[in-house]
């Protein structure tokens, strides 16, 4: 240890000492007085321990992981302890995948960490009441001028957490150009938990919203490459964009994930890599292309390391968590976000009243008792008025009628957005219109570097959230649908980035305002209609991709998001748990698109029915059907008699159990354990669910039951399959697709 932490240790002493004398004297002071001596709460005492190895690493031990940082500034994470020890991280020798800037255009990579200097305290109190805080500063040979200083801090209460953030400050009297900055590297081999396993062979988790359709879990593949951009307007038709701003990366062992924690969206990416070396490389990687004048300093978000034993779900999990500390709220689902829902997407945009109309008897037969009214009722996007052949009138009299027959209605929209004439729409190839509120407030409107209206997803403009007015021209718009016109929510959809906004008249700090103002309209439209209807539903939905945590905490039915197949409908509704609770309500979406011929084209066919993966796995039923039948055009969603005998018996099944607002349990893990399993707890008996692409036979493992002999039940096709002991919950199985069974205590 260095002389720094016995001075550390003997200042927190004599603070103690001191602390101690002062309570007496005002105990003393206290009694003369004749009142109630107050004693002030001593602060718990931390259970992680950091020792300084000079020169060479900082151990920080916690009673679940450990932490080694380097002078390089690579901190390598541990989970478990000592002997029991496992890592993935492997830090290369010499300037390898360490934290990095490139200052006036040069990449600068020889900043050297002075751990004589290292200042050891009390943690800030940000993810707890306890922990400690290192603070470590160093400079570079090569630029002696720029001082780096790194900020570690773990908690006791997330011991297998790690944060961190890096200022660079200019010492010098030039003024300097920092152009990017890279943090939290890291360099992952899969060959330390398993010999036989290949360097790359690792499954991983990736939270950009990159493009339609895309897989968010996925094996790392020899030459896997991935960008990752967060809340970043992606390329393309659609323009994508958003993200949960994590990857993660796990063996049968344990895994680790990196990310950044801030409450507000962060303009960065987190690149993943299989190298020449055949390891994974991965980072934080932020292009702030600013100057840097003599005393000037710039800090990089909050960025962690996380460790943790199964799948994405944990460490989701764990960010979540840590996020929630920090002050972040997620809304309280209410019953209303548990009931099964037809949409009225499948008559396409040029449906008509009476055809939703046409559609009740069959949903009050199925037990459906919530509906969407999806997109193509409007004239324009960004003024959300009725088109001519509806109008207000028809608006009102389709809600008060299915109102009539005892079912609730949401109302499909797009916030931020607006036509402003230029572009064709993704979804029919018309030209654009000039929305009115383009006309009446052309300032309201988000610009880009070249004074041109910013373009958001699928080619739109948009009002800019940092402006109050277009705050409040939101909370009018959310008025009108649900006081005026009778709506019970919303289906938000295209949830996706928000630009920089450069319209000075709108006078930002900075050009990202716009960008992390986003939340604040999805949270004025959440908290608008909750407090004008108790009982609603508001869903968002990232088209194909994974949520943007600008509005995760505004909505209280996530939706795994137009899934491409029923494997997208089973990780999407787990990925969602593990972020918004165990009990959150998560749309599975339309049943049909469990399985979809041409995805994402004009000629896609969705005939899928696999309810299974959406029950099993604790999502909320949904479906799109047509009904009667209206011809060849909606062939494929048509609710034909075999069909209709399906579709009943599964939502009856769904609304019999409800296992969405059961407590789904991390017990499996993706990738390794055999078949794909999940578990839900409800009411004192378990819920499993075991899915495989054809067919399977050996024996499933009941996870999760405690001592005592259990009843098996196939509640799907109500066959008792017998007993099994809580302490060896093993069952032997055959089936296809998928099995689904109800485990009770006996």
């Amino acid at each position: 240890m260095s002389a720094n932490y016995y001075n550390a240790s003997n200042a927190v002493k004599w603070s103690f000492l001191a602390g101690l004398f002062f309570a007496v004297l005002s105990l003393a002071n206290a009694g003369c007085h004749g009142t109630k001596p107050q004693i002030a709460e001593q602060p718990p005492t931390s259970r992680i321990s950091v020792t300084i190895h000079q020169p060479d690493s900082i151990l920080i031990s916690t009673p679940e992981a450990e932490f080694v940082a380097f002078p390089s500034g690579y901190l390598q994470g541990y989970l478990g302890r000592e002997a029991e020890r496992f890592t993935l991280d492997e830090p290369a020798a010499g300037a390898g995948t360490v934290e990095a800037v490139v200052i006036d255009g040069k990449d600068v990579r020889d900043f050297v960490l002075d751990f004589e200097q290292a200042r050891i305290v009390d943690t800030s109190h940000r993810l707890g009441t306890s922990g400690k805080r290192i603070e470590i500063s160093g400079k570079s040979n090569s630029h002696p001028e720029i001082q780096k200083t790194v900020v570690i801090e773990v908690y006791d209460d997330f011991p297998t957490l790690a944060v961190s953030t890096t200022a660079y400050k200019n010492t010098g009297t030039q003024t300097t150009k920092l152009d990017q900055v890279i943090a939290q590297a890291h360099r992952f081999n899969a060959s330390l938990t398993d010999p036989a396993a290949a360097p790359h062979q690792m499954w991983s988790f990736h939270g950009a919203s990159e493009k339609w359709g895309k897989d968010e879990i996925t094996l790392i593949t020899e030459k896997f490459s991935r960008e990752n951009a967060m809340e970043q307007v992606m390329p393309g038709d659609l323009g994508e964009g958003g993200g949960i701003p994590v990857v993660a990366f796990w063996t049968k062992t344990g895994g680790e994930a990196i990310g950044h924690l801030e409450r507000l969206p962060q303009v960065l990416s987190i690149p993943v890599k299989v190298e020449v070396d055949g390891r994974v490389h991965t980072s934080l990687q932020l292009k702030p292309s600013m100057l840097l004048p003599p005393g000037a300093t710039y800090s990089t978000p909050t960025s962690f390391i996380a460790l943790f034993h199964g799948d994405f779900y944990a460490p989701l999990h764990l960010y979540s968590g840590a996020l929630q500390a920090l002050g972040w709220k997620l809304p309280t689902p209410t019953r209303a976000d548990y009931a099964a829902n037809w949409c009225g997407w499948g008559y396409q945009l040029k449906f008509t009243p009476a055809q939703m109309l046409g559609t009740i008897p069959k949903l009050k037969e199925l037990g459906l008792k919530w509906a969407t009214l999806d997109a193509g009722w409007f004239k324009s996007r960004g003024d959300w008025e009725p088109r001519s052949s509806i109008g207000v009138d028809g608006i009102k009299k389709l809600t008060a009628d299915f109102h009539r027959e005892g079912i609730q209605l949401t109302l499909w929209w797009i916030p931020i957005v607006v036509e402003d004439g230029i572009g064709k729409d993704v979804l029919n190839g018309q030209p654009y219109q000039v929305a009115d509120v383009v006309r009446q407030h052309p300032d309201w409107l988000m610009l880009d570097k070249d004074g041109k209206h910013a373009r958001m997803t699928a080619g739109l403009a948009g009002l800019c959230p940092a402006v109050p007015e277009v705050q409040q021209y939101y909370r009018q718009l959310t008025e009108r649908f649900i006081r005026e016109w009778g709506f019970d929510g919303h289906k938000l959809d295209f949830s996706f980035a928000v630009p920089p906004c450069y319209n000075v008249k709108h006078h930002h700090k900075s050009p990202v305002e716009s960008t992390q103002a986003m939340g604040q309209v999805y949270r004025i439209i959440f908290e608008t209609t909750r407090t004008l209807k108790p009982e609603s539903v508001t869903q968002s939905c990232p088209c194909g991709t994974t949520p943007n945590m600008a509005w995760l905490s505004s909505m209280d039915q996530a939706v795994t998001a137009d899934p491409v197949g029923s494997i997208q409908v089973r990780r999407r509704i787990k990925m969602y748990k593990a972020l918004m609770g165990p009990g959150a309500a998560v749309y599975g979406d339309h049943v049909e698109l469990t399985k979809i011929t041409g995805a994402n084209t004009r000629n896609e066919q969705d005939s899928g029915q696999d309810f299974a993966s959406t029950i099993g796995v604790g999502g909320v039923v949904g479906t799109k059907f047509t009904w009667p039948d209206h011809g060849s055009k909606f062939r494929s969603v048509q609710l034909t008699h075999e069909k209709e005998l399906y579709w009943r018996k599964w939502i009856r099944l769904y609304n019999q159990k409800m296992l969405s607002d059961g407590t789904f349990r991390d017990l499996y893990v993706y990738g390794y354990d055999s078949p794909e399993a999940y578990a839900i707890e409800k009411n004192g008996k378990m819920y499993y669910a075991f899915y495989t692409s054809d067919s399977w036979q050996g024996t499933v493992d009941l996870r999760g039951l405690g001592p005592g002999t259990y009843r098996v039940l196939d509640y799907e096709n109500s066959r008792d399959l017998g007993t099994v002991d809580g302490q060896n919950a093993k069952l032997s199985a055959k089936f296809q697709e998928h099995l689904l069974l109800e485990v009770s205590p006996k």
